[in-house]
């Protein structure tokens, strides 16, 4: 079920205010806004909205035989990879960047948002179907390649693939999830450069990911580095 509603600011922090006071959300239900006033992204950043854009959020409840809470990030961005790519002629406009990054043409028009209430995960999605902000100089969206997709089409489509994607996550563990992210994500050997949630900066090459989803960065001096949480540019010092 998909409810829209004409604007909130933010439909992740109104699931989250409905966990919080004990609803018993289900899964596979989506809480979607024509407008958000306090839309947010990852570490704090705003996410601007647009007339026609898909803003909305929903809940998974986690078990202990689920596999980690965070890996819920790779399932969204290939929710969203699946659902795009029906729509493009060209499979390689899309391409997926760690952490949770969904590009096209090299530039984000989609945003992920993770964000744990209690045994539950509320997964906010942004998508720019009819048009990106123009404070972003790299920012895309769906209408650049041909008519922008209709909202509530979308997000039925997004919803179905989403919930699919889910089931595998916990049918078949998280390995075939990682797989076929990688199939779409930046190359192996690919130039990265981490800012570090500290703060610090770092490059190098990738050089896959590890079991639970973090990032292996390969260094000039050949060691290994494991990224868990920072902010990924493509390119960097060779």
């Amino acid at each position: 079920m998909i409810r829209v509603v004409p604007e909130t600011g933010s439909t992740n922090a109104d699931l989250l205010a409905r966990l919080a006071a004990g609803e018993r959300i289900p899964e596979g239900e989506w809480l979607a806004a024509d407008r958000q006033t306090s839309g947010r992204g990852r570490q704090g950043r705003s996410w601007l909205d647009g007339p026609g854009n898909f803003m909305g959020s929903t809940v998974v409840h986690v078990s202990p035989h689920d596999p980690p809470p965070a890996s819920l990030s790779f399932v969204a961005a290939l929710a969203v990879y699946e659902t795009v790519l029906a729509r493009l002629g060209n499979p390689r406009e899309l391409q997926l960047k760690w952490p949770n990054d969904v590009l096209l043409g090299g530039g984000k028009f989609c945003g992920l948002l993770l964000e744990r209430e209690g045994g539950s995960v509320v997964i906010g999605v942004g998508v720019n179907l009819a048009s990106a902000p123009r404070s972003e100089a790299q920012a895309r969206a769906l209408a650049e390649l041909g008519p922008a997709p209709d909202r509530d089409a979308f997000a039925a489509e997004l919803a179905a693939h989403f919930a699919l994607e889910v089931g595998r996550w916990r049918q078949f563990g998280l390995e075939p999830i990682l797989n076929r992210w990688l199939a779409a994500a930046h190359p192996v050997g690919s130039r990265l450069t981490v800012h570090e949630p500290d703060g610090g900066r770092i490059s190098g090459a990738f050089d896959g990911l590890e079991p639970d989803g973090a990032l292996r960065l390969r260094l000039a001096d050949g060691s290994t580095r494991v990224i868990h949480a920072g902010d990924v540019m493509l390119g960097g010092a060779a």
